[in-house]
């Protein structure tokens, strides 16, 4: 039977620290440990906690570890998230060859140069919510002002979506990501926005765009159901992380004004500085999900086939030997000076986040924007009375004042 040894004490999803930046102290002890922790699901199922760099790594690239959440023994961290993993699952929750058969339909939408070429128009998105932030006066909600509505904005041009819908879609959206979601509100949420895209898709069959949504609904090799699968992921993913990413991402920087500086007296560090952002937040928190198909060895530990798996990113981007070579700082501190290339904060293999060329795009836009418009951005709280999205699947902060 698999995990039959002695009872894990490290239940998940762990509990936060006093600070709210880091991961849960709990996951950053298991990984000062060993690679690999045996913990317990909310369910009470087992579970293993897989938590350094190169066994996450690992883990992510070997096809004998599936996505599919209908596979016996996938570990959830509550019900709504295995109604959101397992009613009508995207590609994401998908393995070879129908993951790669459906994310092949959008991988080119995606691609470094076709994002490049939207660069200039999420420039101009970018500089009309500031203008909009600034006419409407100080202060101001970062989020809801600003860092929501740029990333909505992208993606409903990208997808072909009303931007008019975008409270429906952020409101089911927050619902189907948020951890503490019951099964029935999860069931009502995904049902909604299901039905929403499978009514925008009718439409732009009758009046096509050059949009994704219009391009997906002209083959003849999807399903009306796999067309609205694809437009929920794409419109969930698209704009949910990258606005909680770029929130927090911009408090970092107002933190750490040193840092801020090194940004602003030399604005060519600032991809550098997104990947370390990346690495350094990574707002995927709870992990990713996987279970074993056949007995894998791992680190030494045999891990049995129906073993679950959460692979921690954040623990894996905090990795001393790779991300704190000698000279350099702790993981655990921020530093736009340090090479971040190889974080996995966009998961890593066959999975990874086919969005991340936009996401790093936006980032790129929004943060070297804000830096260069107003340099005099400042909390207009105190810090301590800022509240956090801990339950999300997505971390973030959930409101930003801000005067300028």
């Amino acid at each position: 039977m698999p995990l039959t040894s002695a009872a894990p004490t490290l239940t998940l999803p762990a509990a936060y620290g006093t600070c709210p930046y880091d991961p849960p102290p709990a996951y950053l002890q298991a990984a000062a440990e060993e690679p690999l922790t045996r913990t317990t699901l909310p369910d009470g199922s087992p579970c293993w906690l897989i938590t350094g760099y190169q066994e996450v790594r690992a883990v992510l690239a070997d096809s004998r570890f599936s996505a599919d959440a209908r596979t016996p023994g996938f570990p959830f961290l509550s019900p709504g998230q295995r109604q959101l993993a397992t009613a009508k699952p995207s590609f994401i929750r998908m393995d070879d060859p129908e993951h790669a058969r459906l994310r092949r339909m959008v991988t080119k939408d995606f691609l470094v140069k076709r994002i490049d070429a939207l660069r200039p128009g999420i420039q101009r998105i970018v500089d009309e919510a500031i203008d909009r932030m600034v006419a409407k006066g100080a202060p101001a909600d970062l989020v809801s002002d600003f860092a929501l509505p740029v990333p909505s904005l992208v993606i409903c041009l990208m997808l072909g979506v009303p931007y008019e819908d975008h409270d429906l879609f952020q409101s089911l959206s927050r619902t189907l990501l948020d951890n503490n979601t019951t099964h029935e509100q999860a069931t009502h949420a995904h049902h909604e926005l299901m039905s929403y895209l499978a009514e925008l898709a009718a439409r732009k069959q009758e009046e096509p765009g050059d949009d994704i949504l219009s391009r997906l609904v002209a083959r003849d090799d999807l399903t009306p159901q796999e067309t609205a699968s694809l437009g929920f992921l794409l419109l969930v993913t698209g704009h949910e992380s990258t606005a909680n990413m770029s929130a927090i991402a911009t408090l970092a920087l107002l933190r750490d004004t040193q840092q801020a500086a090194l940004l602003r007296e030399d604005p060519e560090r600032i991809p550098a500085a997104v990947e370390e952002l990346l690495r350094h937040l990574t707002i995927i928190h709870l992990g990713l999900a996987r279970v074993a198909k056949e007995p894998v060895t791992l680190a030494g530990r045999s891990i049995a086939a129906g073993d679950g798996v959460i692979c921690m990113l954040s623990t894996a981007n905090r990795d001393m030997e790779l991300f704190a070579p000698e000279g350099c700082a702790h993981p655990s501190q921020l530093d736009l000076t340090r090479d971040a290339r190889r974080h996995l904060a966009f998961g890593f293999g066959v999975h990874q986040c086919l969005g991340q060329p936009l996401a790093r795009a936006e980032l790129q836009i929004i943060l070297g924007t804000l830096l260069r418009r107003l340099p005099m951005l400042r909390l207009a709280v105190p810090e301590d009375e800022l509240e956090f999205s801990s339950k999300s699947i997505v971390y973030g902060v959930r409101a930003l004042p801000v005067s300028w």
